[in-house]
């Protein structure tokens, strides 16, 4: 197959969605086809929706010999407009990747209206979709008009193919001394950090350490938050902000921890969840979105509500202590959850099983759109 594929920036991007699609294009192309990464440049929201008028992008399309276009969904506002412009006139069908839509998130309830105006008319404007959740599929499939053909492939966690044994996760667990904390994700509000901090900060000193792995320039105003409030709270001693990292020192952060702590607003998935429990970590992770499809509560980690009001964020804060405390406290409960949390990740899908299984829908896809062409695909 010769596909093509739409993304922002760079396909070495740290995020979790940017990991999903270098995952699938390294399968594809490992497979035989041929990728062709088409890189709109990261703008404000504003300028993204006068790219859907670039002669250029629409003559690329046109002109192009794919099999099959893929678009992630990121990239909506770029093409919400332009799609439909474009779709009637393209031999190959259009298939969006889904991670989880932006009206999702929490944003200012002045340009919720906007966003998701924007955001259902670019879904209703391709052919397909390929999920990362049940959970997103369901979302998406609320603001369209009509059935579109789908494929969930949820990602894996057997990126880094740990090898660990139930007795060395019984030994870790025992060991003396503070809880171990990980937070592993880009520096956004989104992602639940501050809400973290706020909650650690009620327990004792000697009770947890914190260690943040993630990207601080995604959004500095916050890192400045972050870094304001670890001060002003006087948990500079307790935390430590570690930035990006390579893998293999993700890893390592993994393999000494005792819990991953993600309490994200919204996830469509949550990768690092999966990639903490194959390290037999427990993990915690927000009711909304797709953690719970990870994450059982009581058994390989805690779900939290995490709805921010004046009042709830309190609450929050006090249930997050409390499971930390609890596990502290209870390290026979802490190795069962460790325990199952590696069993969970060990019944997941592979990154191969999952990625196979979305080439297998575009063939089908590209059969019904063009069937010479679909015959074609299948050598």
């Amino acid at each position: 197959m010769k596909i093509g594929l739409i993304i922002y920036g760079s396909l070495e991007t740290i995020s979790g969605g940017y990991l999903y699609d270098r995952k699938l294009a390294a399968t594809l192309r490992a497979q035989g086809d041929v990728v062709d990464i088409i890189s709109q440049p990261w703008s404000a929201y504003g300028r993204h929706l006068s790219q859907n008028f670039s002669r250029d992008m629409r003559r690329r399309l046109q002109q192009a010999s794919f099999d099959v276009l893929l678009q992630d969904e990121l990239n909506h506002p770029s093409l919400f407009w332009l799609n439909g412009r474009l779709r009637p006139h393209l031999p190959y069908p259009i298939i969006s990747i889904v991670h989880h839509l932006r009206s999702s998130e929490a944003h200012p309830r002045a340009v919720m209206p906007l966003y998701r105006q924007v955001e259902r008319r670019y879904l209703r404007s391709v052919d397909g979709f390929i999920y990362n959740s049940q959970t997103t599929r369901q979302v998406v499939t609320e603001m369209l008009d009509g059935k579109r053909p789908f494929v969930v492939a949820t990602p894996a966690g057997d990126r880094f193919q740990p090898h660990i044994t139930a007795e060395e996760i019984e030994v870790r667990c025992r060991e003396p001394g503070p809880l171990r904390l990980l937070f592993v994700g880009n520096l956004t509000a989104r992602k639940g950090l501050h809400g973290l901090l706020a909650a650690l900060r009620q327990l004792p000193e000697m009770d947890w350490r914190l260690d943040v792995v993630g990207e601080t320039a995604v959004d500095p105003a916050y890192t400045r938050r972050i870094q304001q409030q670890i001060a002003q709270s006087g948990l500079a001693n307790r935390v430590t902000l570690h930035g990006a990292v390579s893998d293999a020192d993700l890893a390592q952060h993994y393999r000494r921890s005792h819990l991953l702590a993600v309490p994200s607003q919204y996830e469509g998935f949550g990768i690092v969840y999966l990639e903490g429990m194959s390290f037999g970590l427990p993990a915690i992770g927000a009711t909304s979105g797709g953690a719970g499809e990870i994450i059982q509560s009581g058994e390989n980690g805690y779900l939290v509500d995490v709805e921010e009001t004046a009042v709830s964020a309190r609450s929050v804060q006090a249930v997050l202590a409390r499971h930390v405390q609890h596990l502290h406290h209870n390290r026979a409960d802490l190795a069962r959850l460790s325990l199952n949390a590696r069993q969970s990740f060990l019944t997941w899908p592979t990154w191969e099983e999952s990625m196979t299984k979305i080439r297998a829908f575009l063939q089908s896809e590209i059969r019904q759109k063009h069937p010479r062409r679909g015959a074609e695909a299948q050598r």
